[in-house]
């Protein structure tokens, strides 16, 4: 492996202007999107009847996105080639009532999004980001990327115990950020949202924000070999997904016997189970409509499927210092060595040997060093898009993805050159 591959941070110094722009699932899907605009693809209405043309496609669903290429001359078998990954992370969203407060503070009312470390959202600049649907029935992204909310901790001096005994936090009592002073008035905050995103308050009929920090990813070490940053899990997997399927793109139609495939999906971190979850039909449907738009028949359809392969990636741990006895004694990956093949018999990770041999291959012919994650026997192992895809779709899946630490902390920490490294091994995954 050359050092040009290895110490490549533009991807990296990319990954970080990507994170910045997407504080929510909306966000990374638009920025996505965006960045495959550019590579020429074009969106699709799901409601539209679509064409077998060649060329890059991609679907918006909310938070949910799904881009294909379709090479010159594909038949309607072509099997695809697929990355899957997913754009939300676990943090505070806000309530359908959000204006709250007491003793003349004016708080903001959230419910706790997936398995967020709660310590890590306490005394940090917030902003506020998300999307707002009007009255018509469109929608209108909102990022207020500067200091807005806070979560305040209590004083060690009210709490002697907090560092004996650990902190406790109750996620309803003491998660609710405060954002200013004064009575607390009703439709405040939609207010505040709607002059934001310069539209009239009463248009706004429904929203999905979220607070998220504003300080931005940095590089960490005496030889700034380590990324530090919000929202890695999992934005770190589609951002290069979104890279190496442009990458992809970009080479003769000639050299791609699959169609690839980048699938991003909202609601992992609470069990996928949405119209633009992995559990949904989202993907499924749009690979299917995509063999009948190319004339392909339900026999089309089976074959294309039986001869796909999914990778599904994810962020995994990293050995842990001050923790090693958390992990497998024997299987310990480490930051910058390379992209993680995740691997658990009991199908919480959807790899077995078919799948390891397949990503092997991907990542010898991109000259990337991988290696193998499995959970110490004694904790309880965590799970992803994999099985789902698995075996909602009947698809071939792998699970693989960047070795991190502080997983689902406000700001989480990789190594600088792994996300080059994944998506080095993606783009020659989708090549075959």
């Amino acid at each position: 492996m050359s050092s040009s591959l290895r110490f490549d941070r533009g991807h990296t110094d990319d990954l970080m202007a990507f994170l910045m722009a997407s504080p929510s699932p909306y966000h990374a899907v638009a920025t996505a999107a965006e960045r495959l605009e550019k590579a020429g693809f074009r969106q699709v209405d799901e409601t539209a009847a679509w064409d077998g043309t060649s060329g890059g496609k991609y679907v918006l669903r909310g938070g949910a996105i799904v881009a294909w290429y379709v090479p010159e001359g594909a038949a309607a078998h072509t099997p695809y080639r697929i990355v899957g990954a997913h754009t939300d992370s676990p943090n505070l969203r806000v309530k359908p009532l959000p204006d709250t407060g007491a003793y003349g503070w004016r708080q903001i009312a959230v419910e706790i999004y997936g398995g967020t470390l709660l310590n890590t959202w306490l005394d940090r600049d917030l902003g506020l980001a998300g999307r707002i649907s009007l009255r018509d029935g469109t929608h209108r992204l909102v990022n207020v990327d500067r200091p807005l909310l806070r979560v305040p901790q209590l004083a060690v001096h009210l709490d002697r115990s907090a560092n004996p005994d650990g902190l406790k936090l109750d996620r309803q009592k003491h998660m609710q950020p405060i954002w200013g002073l004064g009575d607390v008035e009703e439709g405040d905050l939609i207010r505040f949202v709607a002059e934001e995103a310069g539209v009239d308050a009463e248009d706004v009929t429904g929203w999905d924000l979220m607070p998220h920090p504003v300080e931005p990813p940095a590089y960490l070490g005496r030889d700034r070999e380590l990324l530090a940053g919000p929202r890695m899990d999992n934005l770190l997997s589609v951002h290069s997904a979104t890279a190496a399927l442009a990458a992809v793109a970009g080479q003769p139609d000639a050299e791609l016997p699959y169609i690839p495939v980048m699938a991003a999906f909202d609601h992992e971190e609470n069990g996928s189970q949405s119209d633009t979850g992995a559990d949904g039909p989202l993907l499924g449907t749009v690979l299917e409509r995509s063999v009948f738009a190319r004339g392909g028949t339900y026999e089309d359809r089976a074959r294309a499927f039986a001869g796909t392969v999914c990778l599904s990636s994810d962020t995994g741990h990293a050995i842990h210092p001050n923790y090693a006895e958390r992990h497998d004694p024997t299987h310990h990956p480490v930051v910058n060595g390379g992209p993680i093949l995740k691997v658990n018999v009991n199908m919480r990770y959807a790899t077995d040997g078919s799948g390891r041999a397949v990503f092997a291959a991907a990542c010898e012919k991109a000259g990337v060093p991988w290696q193998t994650f499995v959970s110490n026997n004694s904790m309880p192992c965590g799970t992803t898009i994999g099985p789902i895809t698995a075996a909602r779709h009947g698809i071939q899946t792998v699970d693989i993805g960047v070795a991190i630490l502080s997983m689902h902390s406000a700001r989480e920490l990789c190594g600088a050159d792994d996300p080059y490294l994944l998506a080095n091994a993606m783009t020659a995954f989708l090549t075959g």
